[in-house]
């Protein structure tokens, strides 16, 4: 529940600034309805054993299962819960410390007994001994024990934005490749469905001698392998739904329906907006910031080790000959210095700027990095935008040559060759129609990934924006 609450904490603050997608030239790029796949086939994708009672699901409620499901987000979050105690382990230092302790001693004293040339022998007891300590200033050595306490809270909160930034982006990797799996499944299922049209027509103008045997096995064999893709293309949706089902943390799962299609939704945004929401945005570069930070805390904890610290303490006992024979009692303010060992100290603090420089150098390589990340997404993502028109054009050319081509071979004019060809290009033309649409859906999450919030386009997308 906890977590549920923290959760809805985070998306509620994370989503004042939705990022919305710019309208794109119409002339230049097609309209979202006019790259969609063919929808003339049922549109479900439907596991084994969830015809009955199944549960329709698309991205957002994947998205918002691996959420409150995926082990990845718990742990982060458990790690932020462990760091806030640890900040108040620190403060515990200026907490009174209380001590209780009993005993029996049987003493014999040997310098004495010497002396006096008999042992001296005799029992000690001890009802209570009550012990009180109270430290009342460090000169600041507690002070930056919490403080770097407190970094690492705020590093870790970052580093489960990180997590979630990432198990969102494998989600919807997994849920796109599912999506994907299915176009190519179609897409196998109407090339058995062809070449099947095709061994009828050609069984049967080998009946009626209109064409040799060859005819025959040719369109017999291209069937075959036909079939053999399709059966690969259906393991290839069961594989993809099992990588959803880990995405989201939850391996078991099987009574469900993917209500969606694979879709191309326009997205139009400068390189420089995306840097500008990645610096915002992206955990890791504030990550790198507080780690820097923490070196800078560590130099100055270093240099502090040679501090006293100022303590009170005060003792009451009671015992003696008997256990209630006598009491006794101290109290005391103390001055204590640590042993310095000088040559430790300055290496200690000679490591801790050496380390500050270390911090500086890799928050800059991760600043390299991100930008890195982002212009090969935004470049992927162009690039995959462009594509989309030429293969859709590509696709309804491949299908008009291969309806052109089964209509000569009705005829008696064309060869089996030229029909097998034909469609052989046809079904490359929808796999990359589908795969483009595929690959732009994923560029654009791995876009989404690298600036840290996600680019809506509705109020339905989940945001992430800060």
């Amino acid at each position: 529940m906890v977590i549920f609450m923290f959760l809805y904490v985070y998306f509620a603050q994370l989503s004042a600034l939705t990022v919305f997608g710019k309208v794109i030239d119409e002339l230049e790029y097609p309209k979202s309805s006019d790259v969609l796949p063919n929808t003339n086939t049922d549109s479900k994708i439907i596991i084994s054993g969830s015809v009955d009672k199944n549960v329709s699901l698309d991205l957002n409620s994947c998205i918002y299962l691996a959420l409150g499901n995926n082990p990845r987000i718990s742990s982060a979050f458990d790690d932020i819960l462990a760091s806030d105690a640890r900040i108040k382990q620190v403060w515990a230092n200026y907490f009174p410390t209380l001590s209780w302790q009993t005993g029996y001693t049987r003493l014999r004293q040997l310098q004495l007994s010497d002396a006096l040339g008999r042992n001296l022998e005799f029992n000690y007891y001890l009802l209570g001994q009550i012990s009180l300590q109270q430290m009342l200033y460090d000169f600041g050595v507690t002070q930056n024990q919490a403080t770097i306490r407190k970094l690492d809270y705020e590093n870790l909160k970052k580093a489960f934005e990180a997590t979630v930034n990432d198990v969102i982006f494998q989600t919807k990797s997994s849920y796109f490749t599912v999506l994907y799996a299915y176009e190519n499944r179609k897409v196998a299922l109407d090339a058995v469905n062809k070449f099947s049209l095709f061994y009828k027509q050609a069984k049967a103008y080998y009946i009626t001698g209109k064409s040799p045997k060859v005819d025959v096995t040719i369109a017999e064999t291209n069937l075959s392998n036909a079939k053999l893709r399709l059966i690969q293309a259906e393991n290839s949706v069961n594989i993809a739904l099992a990588n959803l089902n880990y995405a989201m943390g939850l391996p078991y799962l099987k009574n469900y329906v993917i209500s969606e299609r694979l879709e191309y939704k326009p997205l139009d945004l400068s390189f420089e907006d995306m840097v500008k929401f990645a610096r915002e945005s992206r955990p890791e570069l504030k990550q790198a910031e507080i780690k820097v930070e923490q070196m800078n805390q560590t130099i100055k904890l270093a240099k502090k080790s040679y501090f006293p610290t100022i303590s009170l303490e005060g003792q009451y006992q009671r015992g003696g000959r008997t256990w209630n024979s006598n009491y006794g009692f101290n109290i005391g303010g103390y001055l204590t210095f640590p042993a310095v060992n000088m040559m430790l100290v300055k290496n200690e603090i000679k490591e801790a700027k050496a380390l500050y420089s270390k911090e500086l150098a890799n928050a800059k390589k991760t600043q390299y990095d991100i930008y890195l990340e982002l212009q090969k997404a935004y470049l992927k993502l162009l690039e995959k935008k462009n594509q989309l028109p030429v293969a859709k054009l590509q696709q309804k050319q491949a299908n008009e040559n291969f309806n052109l081509s089964f209509k000569m071979y009705g005829v008696g004019v064309g060869a089996p060759s030229e029909v097998k060809d034909a469609e052989v290009t046809y079904e490359n033309a929808q796999l990359t129609y589908y795969s483009s649409i595929y690959e732009y859906n994923i560029a654009k999450a791995e876009l989404e990934k690298a600036i840290g919030r996600n680019l809506c386009q509705n109020e339905d997308y989940i945001s992430l924006s800060k």
